[in-house]
């Protein structure tokens, strides 16, 4: 047992020092949230389930200062499970990215608001339930919170109006209802430039307190609610403003006349909501490109004279409206204009399109108006769509301008140079190598962009260019497909992300591509605007490796090499104990020798002339050592008659408990009296040592009882009963 312990002792002594040399990185507490969170996640990352690896120096998606964790970002690392409130515990948190995972549901847990050092907050693209905590209003050095395209519900905070340095808040394509919070509220935000809150269920009024002089928008984002009521014209104090969306909404009451304040607006979009009165007038609006003003209650206007004198202009849209009279011609030659879409109004009389002289202009839509004559210009390529127009039963009948047309088709990324190269599996065809790999996938969504033409190579080849030097990737390795507009009005797009000179992506890079286009990091080409991403889950195969920092491996580096010199010396004691353990052992179990297979294994001695009984078979013929079989005693113990289950009839000696011998030595008695043999000596025929017994098996002798025959022979005796 004393060696028993001594072993028990060295594996623990190994097992200490193991995990002195793994948690001496991690701070304790930091280590345990982060064991916590590996529980109860599924999925994580394959340096998480390393036995005993230290989370500061091998955990991927962990980095830490001064053995504190600061950033923890596992973006699009297939995640599942729930958030527990022991996150809250990573007390010198900075940046907190879990974006792009799908399998993360439930509530947000309201300890999120213990990480006051959080500058950094993505959940984007995840399955969140349930409210906002309000705990998230004490995250006072928050500067981005991005909870956008998960699914949850209730009411907006007015604790986040708290948060005084925020600059980026996006809580779109929630399921958020009620009242926009303000006094106090979101009006607090003087610093915030991103107001994301489109594809919700808020309802109520857009606050008028939200927005004065003093505030710093760039991009108001409501589009897609039920909001009601007027447009407040405290918007037109807001002079840094560049996109406001609005649409898809139930606005009404007429547009304020203040409007016409915000020079830095590049996008407007007030379509489908209620609105009425006059057209309102855009005309100092010198940086606008894209306007629509569709499916609104205006009153029957002639077209404004702003038309003709936006330099800037792109995209004029007002389909569904109340324009009549003439289209003025000076519209055909903004020097920026790629479409005018004006279906659905009442416009008549002649359409003059001669003066058109844009090299960009790409469409000319006026379906269904009351237009009765044209003047065909040149159109230098410009598609003329005048289908439902009175001329197109008179003049321009069976021409394709009455026919309904199809637009361009969309641009996708060419892989003419790759031939016929196909891929099986989810591979892809790399379009710089033309090798199959596995891309990093995932949906771009930009919420404004200045332009509708699809088909624009130049255009589109830009923003595969953009991606491909700011997220550092191989010249040629992105991939776009799929480009359309959807029913937000929304241009939204597939993209591959391939990596260079490899078959997979690692998981640090995708957590790097993850987060630079959920936390914004990568800027899009202007007319783009503002976007978001959603990522589809990757990949990761065999191949995925894991990168360590050379101050982690060369820690690691010096916690083995301590590790194996302990082992070695340990390994030594071992040796030393083991010898020790195996004399004990002989005295022990005296007949280990003896084994058939020639191995020390504690069988009983196999001897000729002699076998070995087992305890309950020597019980058994004796009928339990009962005394009505008993034939003898003495001080070494009883003899017993017994018959063996072949009809050999026996004596059993049996030594009592306190008379045993040692093994050793009832071995040495055995190998004595198996060789001894006389015409006058009882011959052994076997002997037991099981179950704390020590038994011999001798011949019986019928002829009077054992005491009178033994009396004629001291050898007899003595060989019997030795003391």
């Amino acid at each position: 047992m004393a060696e028993k312990r001594q072993l028990l002792f060295c594996y623990m002594l190994v097992f200490s020092l193991w995990s002195c040399i793994v948690y001496a990185v991690t701070d304790s507490q930091d280590a345990a949230v982060l064991r916590s969170l590996k529980d109860q996640w599924g999925n994580v990352p394959p340096s998480w389930d390393t036995s005993g690896g230290d989370p500061c120096a091998s955990w991927e998606g962990v980095v830490c200062n001064n053995s504190r964790v600061t950033t923890l970002g596992l973006s699009t690392m297939g995640l599942t499970g729930t958030m527990s409130g022991d996150i809250g515990g990573l007390s010198e948190l900075i940046s907190l990215d879990l974006s792009f995972n799908r399998g993360l549901t439930g509530s947000l847990s309201p300890r999120l608001g213990d990480l006051r050092k959080l500058t950094v907050l993505i959940l984007a693209g995840c399955s969140f339930t349930n409210s906002i905590p309000t705990e998230l209003g004490n995250l006072s050095e928050l500067t981005f919170l991005a909870l956008n395209s998960n699914q949850l519900s209730g009411e907006i905070p007015a604790s986040l109006g708290q948060l005084s340095n925020l600059y980026w808040l996006d809580l779109a394509d929630n399921q958020l209802t009620g009242q926009i919070p303000v006094n106090p509220g979101l009006d607090n935000l003087k610093v915030a430039k991103h107001f994301h809150f489109n594809k919700n269920q808020l309802s109520g009024g857009i606050p008028g307190k939200l927005f004065d002089s003093d505030m710093s928008f760039i991009h108001v984002l409501l589009d897609g609610n039920q909001l009601v009521g007027s447009i407040p014209s405290t918007i037109g104090l807001v002079q840094s403003l560049e996109v406001l969306r609005l649409d898809r909404n139930s606005l009404n009451g007429s547009i304020p006349l203040n409007l016409n304040n915000l020079t830095n607006i590049i996008e407007m979009n007030l379509a489908h909501n209620k609105l009425i009165g006059a057209l309102p007038n855009l005309t100092g609006l010198i940086s606008l490109n894209y306007v629509d003003l569709s499916n609104n209650s205006f009153q029957r206007s002639e077209p404004p004279t702003w038309f003709s004198t936006l330099q800037s202009l792109n995209i004029l849209i007002i389909e569904y409206g109340s324009l009549q009279g003439s289209i003025p011609s000076g519209i055909f030659s903004l020097p920026q204009i790629q479409q005018i879409k004006l279906k659905n109004n009442a416009l008549s009389n002649k359409l003059d399109t001669s003066s058109v002289s844009s090299q960009q202009l790409q469409l000319i839509d006026l379906e269904n108006n009351n237009i009765s004559s044209v003047t065909l210009g040149s159109q230098q390529g410009s598609t003329l769509m005048l289908y439902g127009n009175p001329v197109c039963s008179s003049s321009l009948q069976n021409t394709v301008y009455c026919q309904i047309q199809q637009l361009d088709a969309s641009y996708s990324t060419s892989l003419v140079k790759c031939g016929t190269q196909t891929c099986k599996s989810d591979k892809k065809v790399n379009p710089q190598t033309c090798e199959c790999a596995y891309p990093y996938e995932g949906t771009l969504y930009f919420r404004a962009p200045s332009f509708r033409d699809l088909s624009n190579a130049s255009l589109f080849m830009s923003l595969e260019s953009s991606l491909s030097t700011n997220l550092s990737l191989s010249p040629g390795s992105v991939s776009l497909h799929g480009l359309s507009f959807n029913d937000d009005e929304y241009l939204q797009m597939d993209i591959d992300l391939f990596p260079t000179d490899a078959e997979l992506f690692n998981r640090s890079e995708i957590q790097r591509l993850g987060f630079a286009l959920s936390r914004q990091i990568y800027k899009p080409p202007v007319d783009f605007g503002p976007y978001y991403f959603i990522a589809s889950p990757y990949f990761f195969g065999d191949g995925s490796r894991r990168t360590l920092s050379i101050g982690a491996i060369a820690g690691i580096a010096t916690g083995c090499a301590v590790l194996v010199l302990v082992l070695v010396a340990l390994g030594v004691y071992s040796l030393r104990l083991k010898k020790r353990a195996e004399q004990a052992m002989f005295f022990s179990k005296p007949f280990a020798s003896w084994a058939t297979s020639g191995k020390d294994n504690g069988e009983a001695p196999q001897l000729k002339g002699a076998r070995w009984f087992s305890y309950d078979e020597l019980k058994k013929c004796t009928n339990n050592f009962s005394e009505s079989n008993q034939i003898g005693s003495g001080g070494y113990g009883k003899v017993y008659r017994g018959m063996l289950s072949d009809g050999q009839v026996v004596a059993v000696k049996r030594a009592e408990k306190g008379s045993m011998q040692g093994g050793h030595e009832f071995k040495t008695e055995i190998e004595l009296l198996s060789r001894v043999h006389h015409k006058n000596l009882v011959g052994l025929v076997g002997f037991c040592f099981n179950q704390g017994d020590q038994m011999l098996v001798y011949e019986f002798m019928s002829n009077g009882t054992l005491r009178e025959i033994l009396s004629g022979s001291i050898f007899i005796f003595l060989i019997l009963f030795q003391e």
